[in-house]
């Protein structure tokens, strides 16, 4: 998914659990596209925290009625230096790249687009599609990878029980259950259901920050209460993570080792310095063949002009 913001900013409100560390980042609504645009609610990145590991980008959106909203159509766009990971609860989104991938992504099956040093791609939610609803996720590449080939991939992770919770995980290992998915940083992705009135530790890793996304249900990450639709912030250091639940509830339990470096992001890009993301710009905007081309019956979306007299610094 495109951040289709005129004006790439993150500002959200934050609220500190009690005498946890756990730190809740509040969404807010961000609209891709005109009057019947489809709204997400987005937690990540704000002006708090940049990153979760090498999670970078959090978008939550639905369910809604695609007879209503108009469903997800996001004309091709390019990206940098990041991973992708579509995540669907409900509906049916084509993946069209500049690689010539046309794949479809779909409830409980990972979508890894690896942009590299650059791509580009389509994503519109298909005409059987009644409810649409999941998540998009971006990774921040570390130096190391950020100038690789592109590519893509998909893997659907089998569900297994885990105490009371049924877990998919789709990036990384947890609880015994690793994805072969292609990542560059020791990271994790995973859905987590939990049944009503049940509780989930996971042991984890202590050198791993974690984030807790709330899809639905009632929820509580240790002795902290988490809206739905909100990000709880778990900093390194503990051994184990219990979620709990006082309805049925879905989640997506994300994590990884901090990054380490800092990195600008801006519209769909992310590189390190101001110039790099003035260079992807102007790249995409004149046609330079960086991003190759998508087999898309329509125009590709244009860049946002890049703020005057401010240099985009780096974050993280």
């Amino acid at each position: 998914m495109s951040n289709l913001e005129k004006d790439p900013v993150e500002i959200v409100e934050v609220s500190i659990g009690p005498t946890t560390g756990i730190t809740v980042l509040e969404p807010r609504d961000v609209p891709l596209g005109g009057p019947r645009a489809m709204t997400v609610r987005r937690t990540l990145p704000q002006r708090s925290r940049s990153l979760i590991g090498a999670w970078c980008f959090v978008d939550h959106y639905g369910p809604d009625l695609v007879a209503q909203k108009g469903g997800m159509v996001v004309p091709p766009h390019p990206h940098t230096g990041l991973q992708t990971v579509s995540w669907l609860f409900a509906g049916q989104i084509e993946h069209r790249d500049s690689l010539g991938s046309l794949a479809p992504v779909r409830p409980g099956e990972l979508n890894l687009m690896t942009a590299g040093f650059g791509i580009s791609h389509s994503e519109v939610s298909t005409p059987a599609t009644p409810v649409l609803h999941g998540v998009q996720l971006w990774v921040a590449l570390p130096e190391s990878a950020r100038h690789d080939a592109p590519a893509f991939e998909s893997y659907v992770p089998q569900p297994f029980a885990h105490g009371p919770a049924t877990v998919r995980v789709f990036i990384g290992e947890l609880a015994g259950a690793a994805s072969p998915a292609r990542i560059f940083t020791r990271m994790l992705g995973a859905q987590v259901d939990l049944p009503a009135g049940s509780s989930v530790t996971f042991d984890v890793d202590t050198s791993f920050e974690y984030g807790v996304l709330v899809d639905e249900g009632d929820v509580t990450v240790g002795k902290t209460a988490v809206a739905r639709s909100h990000l709880a912030y778990v900093p390194p250091g503990g051994r184990t993570l219990t979620l709990s639940a006082s309805t049925d509830a879905r989640l997506l339990l994300l994590g990884g080792e901090p990054l380490g470096e800092r990195i600008v992001m801006w519209w769909n890009f992310i590189g390190r310095t101001h110039e790099e993301i003035v260079e992807y710009r102007y790249a995409w905007q004149n046609s330079t063949g960086r991003f190759g081309t998508v087999d898309y019956d329509g125009a590709p979306l244009p860049a946002p002009a890049l703020p005057t007299n401010v240099r985009l610094s780096p974050r993280g």
